[in-house]
């Protein structure tokens, strides 16, 4: 006896093709569905007098972001719709897509929050976050002998 694995696509010549495409859910488990990328790869690097965040997000503009920082959050989103259609003798053909994401990085303490930059070029949204020096408060107590 030998044992076949299935294949991934459903074989075209028998009947219950439509069927097996779409009721043993082979469609939205294949590989090609997970290498979708869903948030965006990023790159975090500590300098010495910044924190550099770069995030890859091609075919955005400017505009597309929102970020902000909110109690010692860094909170980076983009929301973008494109819609588009042509109308030509005897079809219409509309398209549209969404893309959107949202990515939250808690902050170390010794971020400066006035000292925060962004700036989106070539598809690498970068982010660079200034450092400020954290002075150590050293503990005194006088003890007092007995």
């Amino acid at each position: 006896m030998t044992l076949m694995k299935a294949p991934l696509l459903p074989n075209l010549l028998s009947d219950k093709w439509l069927s097996d495409f779409f009721d043993n859910d082979r469609f939205f488990d294949a590989d090609w569905m997970k290498r979708m990328q869903v948030m965006p790869a990023v790159n975090i690097k500590e300098l010495d007098k910044s924190f550099e965040i770069e995030m890859a997000v091609p075919g955005m503009e400017k505009k597309d972001f929102q970020i902000k920082v909110e109690n010692g959050m860094l909170e980076i989103s983009s929301e973008k719709k494109e819609e588009k259609e042509e109308k030509e003798n005897n079809y219409t053909r509309k398209e549209f897509n969404y893309t959107s994401f949202h990515r939250a990085f808690n902050l170390p303490e010794n971020i400066n929050e006035e000292k925060i930059d962004a700036q989106y070029l070539n598809g690498i949204l970068k982010i660079n976050i200034g450092k400020k020096i954290l002075k150590e408060e050293k503990f005194h107590k006088k003890i007092e002998v007995k």
